[in-house]
């Protein structure tokens, strides 16, 4: 399952740096155009980062996978699937309003598969088992949805509140969450002390 996820989200952030056009002139001016796809490019590369780095983490903090986690990471995948559509509209439309507030909607569905897979891990292996305890509160995990959720209509007011409300978002996941790094290494270290 792990490297299947690797595998889509290798393939989604290919697909995304294919809407990067060479742009037609020679000077520095000619990049003008392509500075809003790239900069979703960016935002979208960074969220498919944390993405598949927490992942990683949320997977090795698993320890058995049944039919349910099977689906709910497909239900994750299949909204990441759709990152790179929200990202180019964004971006070619220069951040016009609908598009923006589509890329929330995007963001929202996503993070909502997220903790759809979360939640199923969690019920899989129990409220005394290595994830649920190393989640804890999971505030970022709570703040995100309603950060995008508040986003989307913010876009028909002001784009750039959504926009900022995206970037803050990801600067907040890019601060390093140990609590399942930490915890799985405290419990080799518990293993290898028993030995």
């Amino acid at each position: 399952m792990e490297a299947f996820s690797d595998g889509v989200i290798a393939i989604l952030i290919t697909i995304m740096v294919l809407d990067l056009r060479v742009p037609s002139g020679h000077s520095a001016h000619a990049l003008r155009p392509v500075v809003p796809v790239f900069t979703t490019y960016v935002l979208s590369f960074v969220n498919l980062g944390i993405y598949w780095n927490n992942h990683h983490h949320l997977l090795q903090a698993t320890e058995r996978v049944n039919g349910a986690i099977l689906w709910a990471n497909l239900h994750l995948l299949f909204w990441l699937s759709l990152f790179p559509f929200a990202t180019s509209w964004m971006g070619q439309s220069h951040f016009a309003r609908f598009p923006t507030a589509m890329y929330g909607v995007v963001m929202l569905l996503a993070a909502i598969g997220y903790y759809v897979l979360q939640t199923v891990i969690v019920a899989n292996q129990g409220r005394d088992g290595v994830l649920a305890s190393a989640i804890g509160s999971d505030l970022k995990g709570r703040l995100s949805p309603l950060a995008y959720a508040i986003a989307i209509p913010f876009a028909f007011v002001n784009r750039w509140i959504a926009v900022a409300l995206y970037v803050s978002v990801a600067l907040m996941w890019l601060v390093p969450d140990r609590r399942l790094e930490s915890r799985l290494a405290g419990d080799a270290a518990d293993g290898n002390a028993s030995l």
